[in-house]
């Protein structure tokens, strides 16, 4: 196989596009000999973020697991940069781009996985918020809510690149077409209404958006072994692999051999004149894939006991903080409470001092430097704050505050 066939076309400082691509909402302070690149710095700022490291403990498929080898959501993120940087790496892209990008990619995935972002979506549409999607709110969690200190010891936001900003909302790992180029054209990103919208703006962000696919569907299965929603051999699954990849022995068909037989169809077939692309092959077999998992692992009734309990979790979260709402006298309705959900109250009169209108910036020892998102005066920002502080929990954090509001 040819390597470097995309040299030319990558984001550096030689791409016609890098001056959009490095892009900032403002200059980024400078720490004396820094050596890192924009990128990398990106790569580092996410890596040090609190939603990153909440990961963690937040669902890939299956719920608040106590098994600690099956895959969450930080293990996916770090699947999703080491495939990534692995096909960027040969066809000569950028890879501290790929690599923000990736562990960036999945910030704003509710608790319980796509079951909690389906709850939340339909709260928001009963209570006529914005639509929500885990892309749009990843990028939401990197725009807003990240912080880290800046070298005066305030809270400043994270203020990534346009690359990353946007590799990160372009990220949606469902390929469905051929092929992928990346667009050349710059948007405001925040206008974006549905995932897949838009192509990514670089072809980093391709890389990033089929690398992310690649890594759930053969590692989902492995943890559905694991925690026996399957049984080995499953028949119809090494029936499906033998169909397209030939008599392969029947050990052989685990994760690693699907990932690496994705990723070698990818960098022998891709070059700019036809994108980032799979044999037709290789994407049938991808989304045949997709099929089996979600036929026998996604909607397997095992999961379905957790969907409920993940709905009755969430809904109580809101429900109740909603009650509590009261204007600009919510941060006194919520101390009220206090004796009676103290886990939930301190952390909530925190996010909202650090993302209201309550707090008064203007004071010398302030630490707050960063957006204000919320005028609790209106109670459409005050639901929606709900929403986000709900978004960013871990699945066992929202169940820690399950249990408190449940108690007496």
């Amino acid at each position: 196989m040819e390597r470097n066939r995309f040299k030319n076309a990558a984001m550096t400082e030689s791409n016609p596009l890098w001056e959009q691509a490095v892009k900032r909402f403002k200059p980024l302070y400078n720490r004396k000999n820094d050596i890192r690149s924009e990128f990398f710095r990106d790569y580092n700022r996410i890596l040090h973020s609190t939603a990153y490291r909440r990961l963690k403990f937040k669902t890939q498929v299956f719920f608040a697991t106590k098994n600690d080898h099956l895959c969450t959501r930080i293990e996916h993120v770090n699947h999703v940069a080491a495939i990534s940087k692995t096909i960027a790496g040969f066809i000569g892209l950028n890879t501290e781009l790929t690599d923000a990008i990736a562990i960036g990619h999945d910030l704003g995935h509710a608790p319980f996985g796509h079951a909690g972002e389906k709850i939340i979506k339909e709260i928001c549409q009963k209570t006529n918020l914005e639509p929500f999607w885990h892309e749009k709110n990843s990028l939401r969690f990197v725009d807003f809510f990240e912080t880290l200190q800046d070298p005066e010891g305030c809270e400043q936001n994270l203020n990534l690149t346009y690359a990353v900003r946007d590799g990160i909302i372009s990220h949606c790992g469902e390929v469905d077409e051929p092929y992928l180029y990346p667009r050349n054209k710059n948007i405001d990103l925040e206008t974006l209404k549905s995932p897949s919208e838009n192509a990514p703006y670089t072809w980093e962000g391709c890389v990033v958006k089929i690398a992310d696919k690649i890594a759930y569907l053969g590692r989902d299965i492995e943890d559905a072994y694991i925690s026996k929603i399957l049984t080995f051999p499953q028949k119809p699954l090494i029936k499906l692999l033998r169909a397209y990849l030939g008599d392969v022995k029947r050990e052989e068909l685990n994760n690693t051999f699907i990932i690496h037989r994705f990723i070698i169809n990818l960098c022998e077939l891709s070059n700019p004149s036809d994108g980032i692309r799979f044999s037709p092959e290789y994407l049938n077999l991808m989304n045949e894939i997709k099929k089996f998992n979600y036929e026998y692992i996604y909607l397997h009734p095992r999961l379905e006991n957790y969907k409920n309990y993940a709905a009755l979790i969430i809904n109580s979260i809101y429900d109740v903080l909603y009650s509590l709402y009261d204007s600009d006298h919510t941060i006194s309705a919520l101390e009220a409470n206090l004796e009676f959900y103290p886990l939930m109250i301190i952390y909530f009169k925190e996010w909202l001092l650090k993302y209201s209108n309550l707090n008064d910036r203007s004071g010398k020892h302030n630490k707050y430097h960063n957006s204000v998102i919320y005028d609790l005066a209106n109670e459409s920002d005050y639901q929606q704050a709900i929403i986000d502080f709900i978004s960013g929990m871990t699945d066992r954090f929202a169940i820690r505050i399950f249990e408190e509001i449940t108690s007496f």
